[in-house]
């Protein structure tokens, strides 16, 4: 116990990696205590990223957990929305007169005067033309109709849902209403047997007759009715008549360009209508264009031409002096044939060549001797 230092020894790392002391105690520097506030972090870390994953998992959950809520009340809402719905078209539904005593009625007869060789002269009755087979017209009209005012026509049942969500969120993110979801048939519909009023009640009666009429006519037939009876302006019903308003022709002698304009006058017949404002309904035509060509109706070049040489607007479609041989006819038809029916072809002896001459002949004698005999017409 004499020999035993009083000193402390302090271990060293210089020297030899094994360098021994004299008491037999040596000290590397590997064998270098690790700093206990090094464990302490690391251990720090380590409890952080698993608290960051258990976080993570618990933020997954709760998105996951919001997002089956909202789809399980959404699906709740749908189901109550279509009962509601259901109730509503039942309750409207049972305030119509039975299905089985539906039908179409009749469309205004036409009276079609002609003269000695077969020309037209005039058309008279309510609808101001006669009605056109959908073979018989022209094929852009049934084309270009389609194309505007209801793409999936030949798809739908007479109802479009597409559509009608379209025009749904359309109208909502405008803030007004600027479209309609209504079909071919159901604007049909609504010309066969509704008022124009604007009410749940009409709209609900629509769809019912829509889907009434998709079963019992074909799209054929359904869109020939619509074309023969639908308003075009200007007092003319049906193709036929707005072709003879507007061109002097024939639906079946209709061009691209203006069975465009025809299509476009649609939307809005008495604002768009040519007589009324040129401008507007050529622009409508345009877009009528532009739709049948992303509808594959009409190649680039067919809508190129048809944009260059836009439709021609007859000068009038009241002209001269065949209207009072028209009158004639008509102030005579009731003693001939009694109430008119149906459409039909009056053929007369009148030759429209004799009667434009004779009426220039009186048109010239008026002017040069009108004012010396008191004489405005002839």
């Amino acid at each position: 116990m004499a020999n035993r230092r009083d000193s402390r020894i302090e271990p060293s790392f210089e020297g030899s990696p094994r360098a021994k002391s004299s008491e037999g105690f040596s000290v590397s520097e590997e064998d270098r205590v690790v700093p206990r506030t090094r464990k302490s972090a690391a251990k720090g870390r380590s409890a952080k990223a698993k608290s960051r994953g258990r976080g993570r998992d618990r933020n997954r959950r709760g998105l996951l957990g919001i997002a089956t809520r909202l789809v399980y009340w959404c699906f709740v809402l749908c189901i109550w929305g279509g009962i509601a719905a259901a109730g509503v078209v039942v309750y409207y539904g049972a305030k119509m007169p039975a299905a089985t005593t539906w039908s179409v009625p009749d469309r205004a007869p036409n009276i079609k005067i002609v003269s000695v060789d077969g020309a037209l002269i005039a058309n008279r009755g309510a609808s101001g033309g006669e009605a056109v087979g959908l073979h018989e017209m022209s094929p852009y009209i049934p084309e270009a109709v389609v194309a505007i005012e209801d793409r999936r026509f030949y798809s739908h049942f007479g109802i479009d849902p597409i559509g009608l969500s379209r025009a749904m969120v359309t109208n909502l993110i405008g803030g007004h209403f600027s479209q309609g979801g209504s079909t071919l048939t159901q604007q049909l519909a609504k010309n066969l047997f509704l008022t124009p009023d604007r009410t749940l009640e009409r709209k609900v009666q629509e769809v019912l007759l829509a889907l009434w009429l998709e079963h019992k006519h074909t799209k054929d037939q359904i869109l020939e009715m619509y074309l023969n009876r639908v308003y075009f302006g200007s007092g003319a019903y049906g193709v036929e008549a707005a072709s003879r308003r507007y061109f002097g022709k024939s639906a079946r002698d209709v061009s691209l360009s203006e069975a465009a304009l025809l299509a476009g006058l649609l939307k809005a017949p008495s604002k768009l209508s040519p007589a009324r404002d040129p401008k507007a309904a050529e622009e409508r035509a345009q877009l009528v264009l532009a739709a049948m060509r992303q509808t594959g109706k009409i190649s680039d070049k067919e809508y190129k031409t048809a944009l260059s040489a836009p439709a021609t607007r007859a000068p009038s479609y009241w002209t001269g002096s065949e209207n009072y041989v028209a009158d004639t006819v008509m102030d005579e038809l009731p003693d001939l044939i009694g109430d008119v029916r149906g459409d039909i072809v009056i053929d007369t002896t009148v030759d429209l060549n004799l009667q434009k001459l004779a009426e220039q002949s009186i048109r010239r004698l008026i002017d040069e001797s009108g004012k010396k005999l008191n004489v405005t017409q002839g």
